[in-house]
């Protein structure tokens, strides 16, 4: 694919929303401003912050979040009607997300209106907002299953009325990286005047990729969310697309990845949605090694088996000693312990590390790997 993109990526980071959406998550506004801090502070452009047609203590929220006094940009999400924008308003936040449906999907069977309908719906709710300055990134909800020139009539809308961008929804996660690319391509096409936003869930574990797609397609603006929270199986990772622009792509989208790790956390506990241990660029044991090959190689050189420094997200490296292990990996995690080891000593005593790790089936512990090495000491001196 390729690359598109020439304008700075900004980041929409829709945690607090679309992330609370996953089913069975609350968070707190002690914990909404704890996040809302961290991914401001770490330079997150844009946060999705909320949506206060849902009540006065979804307002509340908000207006604390206005209150924080952040760099980054507040938008609300709305359904594109008045009385939704005008609770965005009294919260005193400058930017909206309107959204409508947009495919003839759900236009039926949803809406059951009309393309006409969802017109008349989008020229209102639009007007409305610009009439009161407000920022407006107009959402087309279910915009992979839309017809391409009924997008491009509704973009060319927004365009014209003075909308700011439109939201490209993967609603249900259903494209390819490669239909992603071609859809958003045609519609800059299109309407060259008009910014895109990608909005990706992970139904099928493509949320990212379709995320970095859209983005090489030239879309400026990506919807993401910490651990990838949000409905069904979630939302682009927040981490893996900032990681995956800076590695991948060669895009650096102006964000300090060095708390992701922190914030990872952080998230995952208030979500009660504990991180797993693999999970991709922030799991606890994405940097351990075990395999002889791989511990021997990491060891010379960590080039040879990671793709970035772990502190670059606030990790570190683990070398694991199991059923995999070899010699080197034994040598310098006994070293970590504090004990110098020879390839030789350290030979003797694979065979010993192997067994136990096989029949406890997982890695050894550091009193483990003691116990074995005073063992052989001991067999050693009786000899």
């Amino acid at each position: 694919m390729e690359n598109a993109t020439t304008s700075p990526i900004i980041i929409d980071d829709t945690t607090l929303r679309d992330g609370e959406q996953t089913a069975g998550v609350v968070f707190s506004r002690k914990e909404k401003l704890a996040i809302a801090r961290m991914l401001d502070g770490i330079g997150v452009q844009e946060l999705e912050c909320g949506i206060p047609a849902m009540g006065e203590e979804e307002r509340d929220a908000i207006r604390a979040l206005v209150d924080l006094g952040l760099n980054a940009r507040l938008i609300t999400w709305n359904r594109a009607v008045i009385p939704d924008i005008e609770a965005s308003l009294a919260c005193g936040v400058a930017a909206v997300d309107i959204s409508l449906s947009v495919s003839d999907q759900m236009i039926a069977h949803k809406l059951r209106t009309s393309r006409d309908g969802v017109r008349e719906q989008l020229k209102r709710a639009l007007g409305f907002a610009k009439e009161r300055d407000l920022y407006v990134s107009v959402g087309g909800e279910d915009a992979s299953r839309a017809d391409l020139g009924f997008l491009a009539e509704l973009m060319e809308i927004t365009r014209a009325m003075g909308g700011d961008r439109f939201r490209f929804c993967d609603t249900l996660g259903i494209l390819d990286p490669f239909t992603m690319y071609e859809k958003v391509k045609a519609l800059r096409t299109a309407v060259p005047g008009l910014d895109i936003e990608v909005h990706t869930h992970n139904d099928l574990g493509m949320a990212t990729a379709n995320a970095l797609a859209g983005i090489k397609a030239g879309a400026r603006f990506v919807n993401t969310t910490v651990n990838g929270l949000g409905e069904r199986a979630g939302n682009a990772a927040l981490e893996e697309v900032v990681m995956g622009l800076k590695l991948a792509c060669g895009i650096d989208p102006g964000i300090d990845t060095h708390r992701f790790h922190e914030i990872s956390r952080f998230v995952g506990r208030a979500s009660q949605r504990p991180v797993p241990p693999w999970k991709a660029v922030v799991g606890e044991r994405v940097f351990s090694h075990e395999s002889g090959l791989h511990a021997d190689g990491v060891i010379k050189d960590a080039r040879n088996y990671e793709g970035f420094d772990p502190a670059e997200v606030g990790l570190c490296r683990h070398i694991v000693v199991g059923k995999h292990s070899g010699t080197s990996g034994l040598v310098e995690r006994f070293r970590q312990m504090g004990i110098e080891l020879s390839r030789q000593e350290a030979g003797a005593l694979m065979d010993e590390v192997r067994n136990l790790a096989q029949r406890l089936k997982r890695p050894l512990s550091d009193g483990e790997l003691r116990t074995i090495h005073a063992s052989e000491r001991c067999a050693l001196r009786a000899a």
